[in-house]
């Protein structure tokens, strides 16, 4: 009896350490041009038989406004931290400590290593799997791949992942023809997709997507290492 517990709990052990190292191994593939990685949210969806929107498009036939919305909207340092944003980070930890209302601190990396690999909801568990994962997804991917992959999977809406889809559900456009007004809304509705329409914005989604977009225009030097 003992030495079935003992094997159950070996055979635990193995299952858990490949499901710990299972990502980093996922995202030497993923670095690879022509694979189309999909999210968690995307898998349970196909698993409960909901279907789900999903056309990967490629970085190119993004339109570049869109590239600097959700840059300018998510991560204004995207091109300058390692993954992981320390500075945001420590002013958040700090927070935490002091007993303060938090804000949020991740990156696009750790967004996109969070919807590969990992779950929605705030947990130490989850931040203590994702931190790691975004350094060396960002070490391994060029920022151009992490962009690309990251706009092929974000959420949009329920079972709209990704940037054509997104584009094509709330404006009836493909990814390449969006306005500068179109994909300020859209980067501002990432943090809430299901409850924000980029489509229909209330007062405060539209005055959000004013102060992106006019932090847009003036991106240049915060984007060079995706143009």
């Amino acid at each position: 009896m003992r030495r079935g517990r003992i094997s159950y709990v070996r055979t635990g052990l193995k299952a858990l350490l490949v499901l710990v190292f299972l990502p980093y191994v996922l995202i030497f593939f993923y670095a690879i041009d022509g694979v189309r990685p999909v999210s968690t949210l995307m898998i349970r969806d196909f698993v409960l038989l909901r279907g789900y929107d999903r056309q990967w498009v490629p970085f190119e036939d993004i339109a570049p406004v869109l590239v600097q919305s959700v840059m300018m909207s998510e991560d204004g340092q995207f091109c300058a931290h390692d993954g992981v944003d320390w500075v945001q980070m420590n002013d958040v930890i700090g927070s935490a400590l002091d007993g303060s209302p938090s804000r949020g601190a991740s990156t696009i990396p750790m967004q996109t290593v969070k919807n590969l690999f990992l779950w929605n909801g705030r947990s130490f568990v989850r931040k203590a799997l994702e931190l790691p994962l975004a350094i060396v997804a960002d070490f391994v991917w060029t920022k151009r791949r992490t962009m690309e992959i990251y706009l092929n999977i974000a959420e949009w809406g329920p079972g709209i992942y990704g940037i054509e889809a997104a584009a094509q559900h709330h404006f009836g456009v493909s990814a390449a023809k969006l306005s500068r007004r179109q994909a300020a809304l859209l980067a501002v509705s990432l943090p809430n997709p299901i409850a924000r329409k980029p489509a229909k914005p209330g007062r405060g989604l539209s005055g959000l997507s004013r102060i992106v977009e006019r932090r847009a225009q003036g991106s240049g030097p915060y984007i060079k290492c995706v143009f």
